[in-house]
């Protein structure tokens, strides 16, 4: 055995090697109306899957569903993981790019909850509650967004939220204030105190 002037053993470098993975398969169930714009945003949702996380997937148009499966040249065990959230948050109504932000950025969450979770609206009172959410234009929801540096998508009673852990509940207290009623005008007020509070920390 050889051996340097130290008297240390000297060994041969390390062959590199690919981590070694079971394959392991994943499905995605894409609800109906997220089929067509599924296939119209295909060409830009397949490479990050393939390319950065070293992924075999397909579109399985008679199943609605994308499936997802690690091989041979998959290097990160959380991969799959990761390439399931990023779809899920696709079929949930996020923008490609959006989406494609829990790929590159860690910590990074979807929050779900459900208007009734909130308060139990029926009717009218149910749609002036989205109205509300939502705002002239989308304009309240931007707002939140921007303040909160959070994505939001009103799909129904469901309110879906992309963010940081922190980022998410400041978005979430927002929605919930407006459901319960309050006033634009107050939120609006809220979300600017708590924007300056967010600038001054960073």
């Amino acid at each position: 055995m050889e051996v340097d002037t130290e008297g240390r053993p000297l060994f041969a470098p390390a062959a590199d090697v690919p981590l070694a993975f079971r394959v392991e398969s994943r499905k995605v169930p894409v609800p109906p109306h997220r089929m067509t714009p599924l296939k119209a945003a295909w060409p830009k949702i397949y490479p990050p899957l393939v390319e950065h996380l070293k992924l075999q997937c397909r579109m399985n148009v008679k199943s609605k569903a994308v499936e997802l499966r690690t091989s041979h040249f998959t290097t990160d065990s959380e991969a799959l993981q990761k390439g399931e959230d990023f779809v899920k948050a696709f079929t949930l109504g996020f923008d490609v790019d959006d989406a494609i932000a829990l790929l590159r950025v860690d910590d990074l969450y979807i929050q779900t909850f459900e208007i009734k979770d909130v308060k139990t609206l029926q009717g009218e009172h149910l749609g002036r509650a989205i109205g509300r959410i939502a705002g002239k234009d989308g304009k309240t929801k931007f707002a939140i967004e921007n303040a909160s540096t959070t994505r939001v998508v009103v799909a129904g009673q469901k309110i879906h939220i992309l963010g940081g852990f922190k980022n998410i509940r400041i978005a979430q207290e927002s929605i919930v204030s407006l459901i319960l009623g309050a006033p634009q005008g107050k939120v609006y007020g809220n979300l600017r105190t708590v924007a300056s509070r967010m600038k001054q920390r960073f």
